[in-house]
């Protein structure tokens, strides 16, 4: 399968990528500048508003599937940044879509979409009403739009943890912490956000056998939820992740840290996305046992 993958330099793309090339598919993506892809992996970088950049891209490297998942996606920027949100996922998607030409397209959707929904009613179902609480989740709808009118297919992605992910998310953000509390950079105080949030977590290696399967497999205009059917409340995350590291900190909530509107419970129902034979094979547990070690070995 001859694969272009957008934002392949991201968490998820860079892990993509690496699993693309293991299967043996032929792989090109976009990198930002100063940014080496792997071996056997053709690069562009280019914008993703430059409609003939990706025109030229697509014709020289002639993808059988396009997998976007560049983007803006830390919900609580969107705030801020929200004609910046609307530009890059709306307006890229609409533009990647267009040059796309007809080659299907899977986008890289959040379960953010749903939005607030009663206890009664999860695990979440994709035919669930969207209600997106936020601009960034409003942006997520309208490129779900544009994909799924042209044939591709949307993944509404849940939490991915594991290594390699940004800083701005919690959990990164809690083992960047912890490891400078344990090289002696910083007294033992840990500034967190709300913890009472209940998520989905799911290991990004199971997470990019998703977005293969739903390339290979998923069907024209398909939704899925990519999600494990089980959620962990972000306290009970991160008192695995202190545990795995031994590091005792005392625990200061961070006013600057809470979002303008944070839903309170995202789990979703995998069943579609298993009945393309999707399994998970690794553990909550695991993900956070590889991003300790991936941040403590950024130092080490």
């Amino acid at each position: 399968m001859r694969t272009f993958v957008t934002g392949a330099g991201g968490f998820l793309g860079s892990h993509l990528v690496a699993r693309l090339l293991v299967h043996g598919d032929a792989v090109a993506g976009t990198y930002p500048s100063g940014m080496a892809a792997p071996a056997g992996v053709e690069a562009y970088e280019l914008d993703i508003l430059d409609t003939a950049a990706l025109h030229r891209a697509f014709h020289h490297f002639e993808p059988e599937i396009v997998v976007h998942l560049a983007g803006l996606a830390h919900v609580g920027a969107s705030w801020q940044h929200r004609e910046e949100y609307f530009r890059v996922n709306v307006e890229g998607t609409e533009r990647l879509v267009e040059a796309a030409a007809g080659r299907p397209v899977v986008l890289a959707s959040s379960a953010e979409v749903y939005g607030p929904v009663p206890e009664a009613e999860q695990p979440i179902e994709e035919s669930r009403p969207l209600a997106p609480a936020s601009p960034y989740a409003e942006t997520k709808v309208a490129a779900e739009e544009r994909v799924l009118a042209a044939g591709g297919r949307a993944l509404r992605t849940f939490n991915l943890i594991g290594p390699g992910q940004s800083p701005s998310f919690a959990l990164p953000s809690f083992a960047r912490q912890l490891a400078a509390i344990a090289r002696g950079e910083a007294p033992p105080v840990l500034r967190v956000g709300n913890l009472s949030a209940r998520r989905d977590f799911v290991h990004v290696a199971d997470g990019v056998e998703a977005y293969r399967l739903v390339a290979e497999r998923g069907e024209a205009g398909g939704v899925y939820n990519l999600a494990s059917g089980e959620d962990c409340s972000i306290e009970e995350a991160l008192a695995e992740l202190i545990a795995l590291a031994g590091v005792p900190a005392e625990i200061e909530i961070d006013p600057e840290r809470f979002r303008p509107a944070d839903v309170p419970l995202l789990v979703g129902n995998p069943a579609r996305l298993e009945a393309l034979g999707w399994q998970r094979s690794r553990s909550r547990r695991q993900a956070l046992e590889e991003l300790w070690r991936s941040v403590v070995g950024e130092v080490g």
